[in-house]
C-alpha cells in the first residue's frame, strides 16, 4: 500500500502542476520554448481576452500601438452578433454592411458570418472566445499593397476555423472602398470586403489547421482603386486623417476546449494498475479531467461578470431610449463641477441613504471614469432590508411599466424593448431574496436610470405643451423656463446627454416672479435712466445632479448642486 500512495502521490503532484503551468504560466517563454509574449487582460465588459505582443521582423517594418479597449467593446460585438439575425432566419442588408460583407455576390463569407450569429444566438458568450491581436504591423508597401501581421499565441484551441475581425469603435466615415485582403492564412486565400459608411468591423476567415497553427497570419490588403490607397492606409493603419476611430484586431474562434488524446492515453495505465479503490478512481478520474481540460491552453476567456453584461446592456438601452444633440456641441467634463463628498453604495450603505436615493426624482447619470482594459469594473452587491426591498421591487415594476408605454408612444423600437427585457432579467428580485446580492444592486441601478427616462419624457412633454401654448398666445417672450440640453464627456454609461434648463424672455413690466429690487431697479430703467442693468431672466431655484461612479475600487455617488433650473424670475 506505502507503494500505491506514493505514486498516488507522485501523479498527484504532476496533475497539479500541469494544471498550475495551464492556468497560471500559460505563455510564460520560459515553459514554453522561444514563443513570443503575450498577457492576459480582461476588457471593461468583463471579459478576459488574451493580447498578443508582435516583433519586428525588419528594419523597414512599422510597429502600430496597441489601442486600449473601450468599455463594452468586446461586448458591443457579441450583440451586433445576436442581434444581426432577421426574423426569418436570414442575415439582412445592414448586418453585411455593418461587416464589410458585399452583398452582391459574398456567399462564403456570408454563410461564415451566419454561423457566427448562431453560435452566439444558441450559446451566448460560451461558444465562442476572443484573443486581442492589437499589436498589427505595416511591414512595408508595394504596388498599391499594404502588409499587415499579426502573431498569435501557440494552442490547439486556435485550430477550428478562427476568424480575425478588424473591429473600430465606430462605423467607418467616407465613401465606398472595396479592398481584397491575401493570405495563406485565410480561407479562401483571397476575400473581398466592401466597405461603406455603416461598416464597423471587417470580417475575414481564417483557415482550418490541419496540424501546427499559423503563429503569424501576414496579410496584404490591396484597393481596387490606386487613388483611395491613402485612405485604406488611414482605416487599417492611421494616417494623416486625424480620426481617433482606430482599427483594433481580434481573433474569434470556438470555446470547444479538446481533449489531448496523448496525454489521456499516458495515464490510462497509471488509473488501471495503482487506483483498484472506487474512491481513489473517482479522485482521480476528477483530477485527470481538470488536467486534460486546462492543458495547453493560451487566449482563454472568462464569462464576463453579471455586473459588467448588465452595465453595457444599460448603456445600449439608454443610447436608444434618450434623445442625441448635434455632433458638433461639446462635450461638458462632469470633473468641473462642484461636488459634495462621494458616498459609497455597496453593502455598508445606510437604509437611510438608499431610501433617499430610491424616491429621489433627481436626474441621474452612470459614469464609468476608470472603467477600462486595464481597470475592469467592480462587482456590485446591496443589501436592503426586507421592507426596503419590497419598495424598490415596485417601484421598478410601476416605473418599467411606464418607460413601455413611452417606448410605444414614442416609437423607439423593438430593439429598446428587448434590452429592457434583458435588464429585467438582470435585476430580477425573487420573492425569497438573499438577504444581499447582486440582483438588488442591478435592480437599484436600473430603477434610477428609468426614473431619469421617464423625467426627460415628462420634460419633453412639458416643452411641447409649452410650445404649443406660445404660438397660440401673446406673451411668448415672456420669462419663463426653457429646455436647454448639454453633450456630456463619451466616459459615461449614459445618459450622455443632460437637460439642464435654462431661464429666457422678457422682463418687462408686469415682472415674472421679481422680488422688490427688481420692481424699483424696472421702475428706474422706465424713467429713462439707461446707465443701469435691466432686470434679468435668471434661475431662481435648482435641483441636484447625482452621479454615480463605477470603478475598480466599488461604486460611489456624488452629488453635484444646482445644476437643473427648475425655476425662474427677474432679477
Amino acid at each position: 500500500m506505502l507503494v500505491v500512495d506514493l505514486f498516488y502521490c507522485g501523479a498527484l503532484m504532476l496533475c497539479w502542476t500541469r494544471l498550475y503551468m495551464a492556468l497560471i504560466l500559460p505563455n510564460n517563454p520560459t515553459m514554453t520554448g522561444n514563443h513570443p509574449k503575450s498577457s492576459s487582460t480582461e476588457t471593461g465588459d468583463g471579459l478576459q481576452i488574451t493580447n498578443a505582443s508582435i516583433r519586428t521582423s525588419s528594419a523597414s517594418t512599422v510597429s502600430r500601438d496597441a489601442p486600449q479597449l473601450p468599455p463594452c467593446f468586446v461586448d458591443n460585438i457579441f450583440t451586433a452578433l445576436r442581434e444581426g439575425v432577421g426574423h426569418n432566419g436570414e442575415l439582412p442588408n445592414h448586418t453585411l454592411t455593418m461587416f464589410g460583407i458585399c452583398t452582391e455576390s459574398d456567399n462564403t463569407s456570408g454563410s461564415v458570418l451566419l454561423d457566427l450569429v448562431k453560435e452566439v444566438r444558441r450559446n451566448q458568450r460560451n461558444g465562442l472566445k476572443v484573443l486581442d491581436l492589437s499589436g498589427g504591423l505595416l511591414e512595408g508597401e508595394e504596388s498599391g499593397s499594404l502588409k499587415l501581421a499579426f502573431q498569435l499565441p501557440h494552442s490547439h484551441l486556435l485550430k477550428p476555423s478562427p476568424v480575425l475581425l478588424l473591429a473600430f469603435e465606430s462605423p467607418l466615415a467616407g465613401e465606398k472602398l472595396d479592398t481584397t485582403f491575401t493570405s495563406e492564412s485565410l480561407h479562401p486565400n483571397t476575400q473581398t470586403v466592401c466597405l461603406s459608411a455603416e461598416t464597423q468591423y471587417i470580417m475575414l476567415a481564417g483557415k482550418e489547421s490541419k496540424g501546427k497553427v499559423h503563429n503569424t497570419w501576414r496579410i496584404n490588403a490591396e484597393t481596387y482603386s490606386p487613388v483611395m490607397k491613402q485612405r485604406l492606409k488611414d482605416i487599417l493603419i492611421g494616417g494623416q486623417s486625424g480620426s481617433n476611430n482606430c482599427m483594433i484586431p481580434l481573433l474569434l474562434f470556438s470555446g470547444e476546449r479538446g481533449t489531448d488524446t496523448r496525454f489521456t492515453l499516458l495515464f490510462s495505465p497509471l488509473l488501471l494498475i495503482f487506483f483498484h479503490t472506487t474512491v481513489r478512481v473517482v479522485i482521480w478520474s476528477i483530477f485527470l479531467t481538470l488536467c486534460v481540460r486546462n492543458a495547453h491552453i493560451s487566449g482563454s476567456s472568462m464569462t464576463p461578470s453579471r455586473t459588467s453584461s448588465f452595465l453595457c446592456e444599460l448603456k445600449r438601452f439608454l443610447d436608444d431610449v434618450l434623445p442625441l444633440v448635434h455632433p458638433g456641441s461639446p462635450q461638458l467634463q462632469l470633473g468641473s463641477l462642484q461636488s459634495l463628498p462621494p458616498l459609497t453604495l455597496g453593502l455598508s450603505s445606510s437604509e437611510t441613504l438608499l431610501a433617499g436615493l430610491i424616491n429621489s426624482s433627481a436626474l441621474t447619470i452612470f459614469s464609468f471614469s476608470s472603467w477600462s482594459s486595464r481597470f475592469p469594473v467592480h462587482h456590485g452587491e446591496l443589501s436592503l432590508s426586507p421592507a426596503l426591498l419590497e419598495e424598490l421591487r415596485q417601484r421598478l415594476e410601476q416605473t418599467v411599466e411606464k418607460i413601455m408605454a413611452v417606448i410605444r408612444e414614442e416609437d423607439v423600437g423593438h430593439k429598446a424593448t428587448e434590452r429592457l427585457g434583458r435588464l429585467k432579467k438582470h435585476s430580477v428580485l425573487l420573492k425569497k431574496e438573499p438577504e444581499a446580492g447582486e440582483s438588488q444592486y442591478c435592480a437599484f441601478l436600473l430603477l434610477k436610470a428609468l426614473q431619469t427616462v421617464a423625467r426627460a419624457y415628462e420634460v419633453e412633454k412639458k416643452l411641447r405643451s409649452t410650445r404649443a401654448g406660445h404660438n397660440n398666445s401673446m406673451g411668448g417672450n415672456i420669462c419663463g423656463l426653457r429646455s436647454l440640453t448639454v453633450s456630456l464627456e463619451r466616459t459615461l454609461v449614459g445618459p450622455n446627454t443632460a437637460n439642464i434648463n435654462n431661464c429666457h424672455g422678457s422682463c418687462a413690466f408686469p415682472l415674472v416672479n421679481g422680488n422688490n429690487h427688481a420692481i424699483l431697479l424696472n421702475i428706474h430703467i422706465e424713467s429713462e435712466n439707461v446707465d443701469e442693468r435691466a432686470p434679468c431672466c435668471v434661475p431662481l431655484a435648482y435641483e441636484h445632479l447625482e452621479v454615480v461612479d463605477l470603478n475598480q475600487h466599488g461604486t460611489y455617488l456624488s452629488i453635484k448642486p444646482d445644476v437643473v433650473a427648475k425655476e425662474c424670475g427677474c432679477r
